[in-house]
């Protein structure tokens, strides 16, 4: 049976916006469209979802597009609803309706039997950002984490293979770069816009980020008369709302402009003296290393004139705050966590970290931690991809997935048989989707839990039906802040929050004990010991902070970073690391070393010359949420088509115009895309849209799946990250 004939006997989802209202009532809530979790008033019409509004005094008081139209999405006509199993080949969606019960025991049954002829190992949860919920996090993140995407569920069983998105995107940024170099997650810092002076946007677009609340900041920070400078490939959304200057650069450049402003702070005598004599470590050798990186010699890497170079790196070293705005952006190149490294030295150089309006560490006790389970691990085999990238499983205690295909196809270190992935889409996610069409095609066994049919559906053998964040009830943190989310709807059809889904297969795998079996058990489990009561919770809807301890900067000088209480960094020096000691002991080089996009047009001048552009894609939009929400109407009307942008001068040459169809092409595809051209992307470079490849998308988003352009091979030899920002490419015009 189709899919689409199982969602006939679905419960009937009618336009909320149908008939007269009988009743309206409002419910403080979070939004859930996104991982965010901004505070929202849900407005209710007849027991139906029908517009939410933003709190405006919520640490995340904003409503992006996606949340603005929430009642699309919960009410889409294309929502699972019920479980269903596989009746025909993999690859198509033909499947037919069974019960929870029926679906339960199948996959116990099935995952017994790879465990038995395989050995338990031979199975791998996967989770994505949709599974980024807050109760998912802390009831099944893996013991010996911070915080981790991916879940222990298959641990007590005898699995070692969880792992998540968190292979390709954010642990490079938040995890292992800082960590390396000053002993601190991101999560511990923050970037101190409201009393800056200078903030630099770097590897980041707070106009497209989720939320959108730093865009608001940036701005209350230009009117009380603080500069904006803007590093980007592109005139971004944030460039252009705030009037930045905009400082152009190649993608994956990123590190030697950093090392040459370096350059710039030694040679002129501008770096923090004090700072580097009693508190760092490998200062010599940063600067005969940054000799290379004159900013002439960076302006021919980077495109960046070197006279810019030089007044930037002179901005942020002079500046009474200089706020480091950044995200994920500098990951996904062959030096990404060394790019990320490069910036925060940069910044502790200039005499930038841990002052009014820099780059600040959070007080100890600051943020709400609720309890977690905290499972380890089975030890009796290393999971998939340690033995190739080591450092990234010390910091999260799981497998890689890009590394899941040789295990899979191959049988490399040994075989992964059967695949649980929640909340994902790996094959519009991940380099080369027909790889992982055959890495699916051969499992013997997989289940997806979604609230859409995915493109992994296709091959999967169970599919549940996952609710929305307005069908449940968990809980959301924000620093000292908690919130209960409050459940505004009741599941629609038979959608399962996805805790549950795990929560109800742990127990009929026999460890059920181990995680807490219903929502009221995980609240009161989560807030156990910490103050806060789930009634607590209930009777202030906006939520409870709890007091912030007073602010004391250059944290290190107090003992205030490290567990022992000493003074000093909490990494194997006790000191700011510019030379790593835990990247050495890993056996990568200790400096923050710049390495050339190896697929570029100064490593490979060949290549250049049949595919002269230099590739970026990932840029965020509001429209949608990666791979998702191409299917929604509101949405698809704020971008009906993906697009490649380029600039007015790559597009005459190639007889381009505006909203033409193109092919934008890589040595290992071609994808049509609609053509955007623009002044607001430097020359030379290209953004291609990402999330294309959904079966339920609009017919143009269908077929641009931007991966088929990537390669699975190209990584940051660090943290296994594909390289997404800086390949080879062209673009050329539909003839016809």
């Amino acid at each position: 049976m189709e899919l689409e004939r199982t969602l006939t006997s679905a419960v009937a989802i009618k336009d909320p916006s149908d008939g007269v209202a009988e009743r309206q009532q409002v419910i403080t809530s979070l939004c859930g469209i996104c991982d965010a979790g901004c505070g929202v008033n849900v407005y209710l019409e007849n027991g139906m979802i029908h517009h939410i509004e933003p709190l405006p005094d919520h640490p995340r008081g904003s409503c992006c597009p996606r949340g603005m139209r929430a009642r699309e999405i919960v009410y889409s006509k294309d929502r699972l609803l019920y479980p269903m199993q596989r009746v025909g080949p993999k690859g198509t969606d033909t499947f037919e309706r069974i019960s929870w019960d029926e679906a339960m025991d199948t996959i116990v049954s099935r995952l017994r039997r790879v465990a038995d002829r395989w050995g338990p190992e031979a199975i791998c949860m996967y989770t994505g950002r949709g599974n980024f919920e807050r109760s998912l996090l802390d009831m099944f993140g893996p013991a010996g984490t911070r915080e981790s995407s991916a879940s222990s569920l298959f641990f007590p069983f005898g699995s070692p293979n969880t792992t998540g998105v968190g292979a390709i995107c954010y642990v490079a940024h938040g995890k292992i770069a800082p960590q390396a170099t000053f002993g601190a997650y991101t999560l511990d810092m923050f970037n101190d816009v409201d009393q800056a002076e200078l903030i630099v946007v770097w590897g980041a677009n707070p106009a497209t980020d989720s939320p959108p609340t730093m865009l608001k900041r940036i701005k209350a920070a230009q009117r009380r008369g603080a500069q904006v400078v803007v590093i980007d490939h592109r005139r971004s959304e944030t460039a252009k709302a705030t009037r930045a200057r905009w400082v152009g650069i190649r993608p994956g450049t990123d590190g030697a402009l950093a090392l040459s402003m370096i350059h710039v702070l030694i040679q002129e005598g501008l770096y923090d003296r004090e700072f580097v004599e009693k508190w760092t470590i490998g200062f010599d050798q940063l600067r005969d290393y940054v000799q290379q990186f004159s900013p002439e010699e960076a302006e021919r890497i980077t495109w960046v004139p070197a006279q810019t170079i030089r007044e930037l790196a002179r901005a942020i070293a002079s500046a009474q705050g200089a706020a480091q705005v950044m995200y994920t952006g500098l990951e996904y190149t062959n030096s990404g966590v060394q790019n990320i490294r490069a910036t925060l030295i940069l910044w502790a150089l200039a005499g930038q970290l841990d002052v009014p309006g820099g780059m600040v560490f959070k007080m100890p006790g600051t943020d709400f931690r609720p309890n977690r389970t905290l499972v380890e691990p089975p030890t009796h085999v290393d999971p998939v991809g340690k033995d190739k990238y080591p450092l990234y499983h010390f910091f999260r205690n799981e497998a890689h997935a890009m590394e899941l295909p040789r295990a899979i196809l191959d049988g490399d270190p040994y075989p992964i048989r059967a695949m649980f992935i929640g909340g994902s889409s790996i094959i519009t996610a991940y380099p080369q989707p027909d790889l992982w069409r055959r890495c699916f095609e051969r499992l013997d066994f997989l289940v997806v839990v979604d609230r859409f049919l995915t493109a992994d559906a296709l091959y999967a053998d169970v599919v549940l039906p996952a609710t929305t964040m307005f069908e449940i009830e968990s809980y959301m943190t924000y620093g000292p802040h908690i919130q209960l989310r409050r459940r505004v709807i009741e599941p629609l059809g038979e959608a399962r929050n996805d805790y549950l889904i795990r929560a109800e297969l742990a127990c009929r795998l026999g460890y059920g004990d181990i995680y807490p079996q219903t929502e009221e058990e995980m609240l009161e489990f989560a807030l156990e010991g910490t103050g806060v009561t789930v009634e607590m919770l209930r009777e202030n809807p906006t939520g409870v902070s709890r007091p912030v301890p007073e602010m004391v900067y250059r944290k290190w000088e107090h003992g205030l970073l490290r567990r022992d209480g000493r003074p000093g960094f909490e990494t194997p020096s006790g000191k700011f690391e510019i030379t790593s000691n835990l990247l050495a002991a890993y056996g990568y080089d200790p400096l923050p070393v710049y390495t050339e996009p190896v697929e570029g047009p100064v490593a490979a001048p060949d290549l250049a010359k049949t595919y002269p552009l230099v590739f970026n894609s990932g840029a965020r939009v509001q429209s949608d949420f990666r791979s998702q929400h191409h299917n929604i109407p509101g949405l698809l009307k704020l971008r009906p088509e993906p697009l490649v942008t380029l600039n007015p001068r790559d597009a005459v040459a190639r007889g381009i115009e505006d909203g033409d169809e193109v092919f934008v092409v890589s040595p290992r595809g071609r994808v049509p895309f609609r053509a955007r051209v623009t002044e607001d992307i430097m020359p030379g470079v290209v953004e291609v849209n990402m999330g294309g490849g959904s079966p339920i998308a609009a017919e143009a988003w269908r077929q641009a799946n931007v991966n088929e352009l990537t390669d699975p091979d190209n990584r940051d030899p660090i943290s296994g990250f594909p390289v997404y920002k800086a390949l080879l490419c062209d673009v050329v015009k539909v003839q016809g």
